[in-house]
């Protein structure tokens, strides 16, 4: 029986991807930059904010010294609207909700730096008891290293025969299967499902409700 269930975050329990294009477009303009649509960015997302800096830039824009200006702009202007157009997806809160009702420990576990993850997760689920809410931190590796779900399992004292990780994309399903847990894919995030496929996740779900029948 499952007793942890760590969730990604963007693309998992929040469409947040409006206010990430929004947000990173506005930097690229003060740069100087080309913008994109919106579209664009679900395959720049998924590694942390400087890799999605990077991508969205110009090939030949992409260096150190121009991620870090992006990042400048983005940071401010993406505290403040982080929220405009960010939802939970269908059926999220109830998942999260019936879980927690089951006793079942809930964690989350992003490439999102730490502070948006914290205060994204808290402010959209505030009736949910999360044991642990962990984001990009300056000297952990991000996803698809293993450490994040180590740590919350560390933190939660189970198994990872006990644990299930949920998430949108090849980077969640690899770093599932390099944590030796269960992970599950959902089809209704970011990326394809062709590419949850092709990494081979336990089973990829369409409705969020699902979850509580693989438990």
């Amino acid at each position: 029986m499952k007793k942890l269930v760590i969730f990604d975050l963007d693309g998992t329990l929040l469409n947040t991807i409006g206010d990430l294009a929004q947000s990173t477009n506005y930097a690229l303009k003060q740069c100087g930059f080309p913008t994109h649509n919106t579209d664009s960015y679900r395959t720049f997302v998924g590694n942390g904010i400087n890799k999605l800096f990077e991508r969205a830039l110009p090939e030949e824009e992409r260096n150190e010294e121009n991620i870090m200006k992006v990042r400048s702009f983005f940071l401010p202007y993406y505290n403040l609207h982080k929220s405009d157009l960010t939802q939970p997806y269908k059926g999220v809160t109830e998942l999260l909700t019936a879980l927690q009702e089951r006793g079942c420990m809930i964690a989350v576990a992003s490439n999102k730096y730490q502070a948006a993850t914290e205060k994204l997760a808290r402010s959209y689920f505030p009736g949910i008891n999360f044991i642990k809410v962990l984001g990009q931190r300056e000297g952990i590796p991000t996803k698809p290293d293993p450490h994040i779900i180590n740590e919350i399992i560390q933190a939660a004292g189970v198994s990872k025969e006990e644990t299930i990780y949920v998430g949108d994309s090849n980077v969640d399903i690899i770093t599932g299967h390099n944590a030796g847990v269960d992970v599950v894919g959902v089809s209704w995030g970011f990326r394809s499902r062709r590419e949850l496929q092709e990494n081979n996740p336990l089973t990829i779900i369409e409705e969020a409700e699902e979850i509580l029948l693989l438990l």
